[in-house]
């Protein structure tokens, strides 16, 4: 299994600790140590030796350096269910093998449901083998505890007697039986044992899930046995400690455990989901999820991923983390030429499809382009593929499979038309998904995504037709922005602002105001932006070979209320007002520094031309003209700015075609909403 395919069965990338909480001691021992202990000054030695002996350096500092802990430390993992899932699942298995040798346990141990089962001795057998085969790679001694797929034999005729524990114990070993490591005990039990009345085999109903006399017998003197280890550890399939349709049995294993006064967790699985019940009697409660077993996947972060657990044991306590499975890395595998080759196959990654599709011709199309380039000494696979929220966009081809030799370079096709004419309310943009992997010698590295959205060309779309009559609109609408993702774009092209005196105004109502946020704003070292950070209005324009700003000296907005906002640069200097009233001027002036990137209404842009720094409230009457509007110190604003050969982008909000609100200056400079804004 590749590793991005094991990142997504385990929907997270980073490991969950599940440290070990303070807890009080009572006449059974601690269940673990303190998940913040103290600090002693000179932990980890003797009273009488020299902590200084343990530390060297030829320098002077007033600052002791606290030394850890010298005591008996191990690791051991714990792996969850295997079957239940699709067959490829041993793949999830093999990988949580890869990641567990990159951690050196001393151990690794399961909890059952190593094989699909429920089928005859033949079917059987080969499952065990290809089991054992992958466990095989691990670098140090595993353990295997039964559950019921184990177990459960299903076939033609009657079932031979006890299914396949006859199986299970010539090939994996006894039902239960435990063993001992650096003064611990592990103890491994059985909790799928007959139902001693009808002599069949069920884990949902009560009479199923009673341990026999003979597996409680060498439990006690299992126990007593191992009574004077630091620590005890118990596994079993089923989480009998549940109850439900486990039913009250494990009530009399918990006391057993409890009197033995040094068992301090229990494991299981078979519920192919993490569940932790906390500590009783000083014994803490743990059941697994999966490592390939069936994964309904409802929620990584709540324990529905493939995933095994660390545990490390100490003298006082241990501490357990799940790590989700492809969630290692192995750091020896990264060497700099992969590193150098990634990153140069990562910058040249495309930033833009080549081609668009007209807005007013969207059932005619247009053939979109994407070119793949591969600087490195290895393969790289790529896969390119058309997608979209709208089914009534139609590709050919719709996903296209590339592999690329060192050096080579490889453009991409694909012809992508709307059902529709013209773009309507329920109308959704494509774009094409760029996922590329390094074939590196042994390790496969795939890149993040790429997302390229499929130009559309608004510009043949209709002008806005109130704003140009002059007629007032049948209905008050705003540009309405949420925040984070809601804005609108104009394509840069379509903007055709020449140098010289300009004004940007429009007006808002702020519903918040972050400690940077974008009003209007086409920046990022040229062109211009009309702010709104903390309050404070504010426009610059990159003029003369620099930034020149007016701002306000202090918070000049307000929230819950319209207000004009208005930024002008008149040759010789920039100004900023607020209901016609100046609040700020900066002195300048030379030619403006321009770009090709969009302008975005609520938000910033960055160098890659995304949104940023995004404005929460609503926006309307937005002018962009070619000339100084207003100048002195105040002046009264209008709520429907007119329009004349001066303006060069007028955004009344009022009609809408699609997601693009339609521009009144008859030059069809377009606004698209991104799908947060409305």
């Amino acid at each position: 299994m590749s590793r991005l395919a094991a990142f997504a069965f385990a929907a997270a990338f980073a490991a969950v600790a599940l440290r070990a909480q303070p807890h009080h001691h009572d006449e059974h021992g601690p269940a673990s140590r303190p998940a913040h202990p103290p600090v002693p000054q000179q932990r980890g030695v003797a009273p009488s030796d020299d902590p200084r002996a343990r530390f060297l350096t030829s320098r002077k500092s007033p600052v002791e350096l606290a030394l850890p802990v010298e005591d008996d430390a191990f690791l051991f993992a714990v792996f969850g269910d295997r079957t239940g899932g699709p067959a490829d699942g041993v793949q999830v298995l093999a990988q949580a093998v890869e990641d567990a040798n990159l951690f050196g346990p001393d151990l690794v141990m399961t909890v059952g449901d190593l094989v699909q089962g429920y089928n005859e001795t033949p079917q059987w057998l080969a499952q065990m083998t290809e089991y054992k085969s992958i466990m095989g790679a691990l670098r140090c001694p595993w353990f295997p505890v039964v559950g019921n797929h184990d177990l459960y034999w299903r076939g033609e005729g009657r079932a031979p007697e006890r299914e396949h524990e006859g199986n299970y114990e010539q090939h994996f070993g006894p039902l239960w039986y435990a063993f001992e490591h650096k003064g611990c005990w592990f103890v491994c039990l059985h909790s799928d044992e007959d139902d001693p009345e009808k002599g069949d085999k069920t884990f949902d109903e009560p009479r199923g899930q009673r341990m026999s006399a003979e597996q409680y017998a060498w439990l006690d003197r299992t126990l007593e046995q191992a009574r004077g280890a630091r620590h005890v550890f118990v596994f079993l399939h089923h989480p009998r400690w549940i109850g439900g349709n486990y039913g009250q049995d494990w009530e009399r294993v918990h006391a057993r455990l409890v009197r033995a006064g040094n068992v301090h967790a229990v494991f299981a699985g078979h519920i192919h989901r993490m569940r932790y019940d906390g500590a009783r009697d000083g014994i803490e409660y743990f059941a697994l999820a999966t490592v390939g077993g069936v994964q309904d996947a409802h929620a990584a972060a709540a324990g529905y991923l493939h995933e095994y657990h660390l545990v490390l044991v100490r003298d006082g306590g241990i501490d357990v983390a799940t790590v989700p499975v492809g969630a290692a890395m192995d750091p020896r595998a990264i060497t700099g030429k992969i590193s150098d080759e990634v990153r140069a196959l990562s910058q040249a990654l495309p930033t833009a499809a080549q081609g668009s599709i007209a807005a007013d011709a969207l059932g005619v199309g247009a053939e979109i382009s994407v070119v793949l380039r591969n600087p490195t000494t290895r393969e790289v696979e790529a896969t390119v593929a058309a997608e979209s929220e709208d089914s009534r966009w139609r590709f050919a081809p719709d996903h296209v499979h590339v592999k690329l030799a060192p050096g080579a370079s490889e453009t991409v096709r694909v012809r992508a038309a709307h059902h529709a004419a013209l773009p309507d309310g329920d109308f959704r943009g494509a774009r094409l998904a760029v996922s590329l992997e390094y074939l590196g010698e042994g390790l496969r590295v795939p890149l993040p995504e790429r997302v390229l959205a499929i130009a559309i060309d608004a510009r043949g779309l209709p002008a806005a037709k109130g704003t140009t009559s002059g007629q007032e609109p049948v209905q008050e609408r705003a540009l309405v922005l949420g925040g984070a993702g809601a804005c609108a774009r104009v394509d840069s092209k379509a903007l055709e602002l020449p140098d010289g005196p300009f004004t940007v105004e429009a007006w808002i109502d702020a519903v918040e105001f972050g400690e940077r946020v974008g009003l209007v704003c086409k920046t990022e070292s040229s062109e211009f932006g009309l702010f709104a950070s903390g309050a404070r209005a504010e426009f610059v324009a990159h003029v003369g070979g620099k930034y020149v700003a007016a701002k306000s000296s202090g918070p000049a907005l307000a929230t819950g209320r319209w207000q004009h906002v208005a930024g002008v640069y008149d040759g010789r200097e920039v100004r900023a007002y607020v209901d016609g009233k100046l609040v700020g001027r900066g002195a300048g002036g030379g030619p403006r520094k321009t770009n090709a990137l969009p302008l975005y209404v609520g938000a910033d842009v960055t160098k890659s031309g995304a949104p940023d720094s995004f404005f929460h409230g609503s926006i309307d009457a937005l002018r962009i003209s070619s000339v100084a509007r207003y100048d002195g110190e105040s002046f009264a604003p209008q709520r429907r700015p007119p329009i004349d050969a001066q303006t060069v982008l007028a955004l009344d909000m009022e009609e809408q075609l699609g997601p693009w609100l339609l521009d009144g200056s008859g030059r069809r400079a377009h606004a698209e909403r991104t799908a947060a804004a409305r």
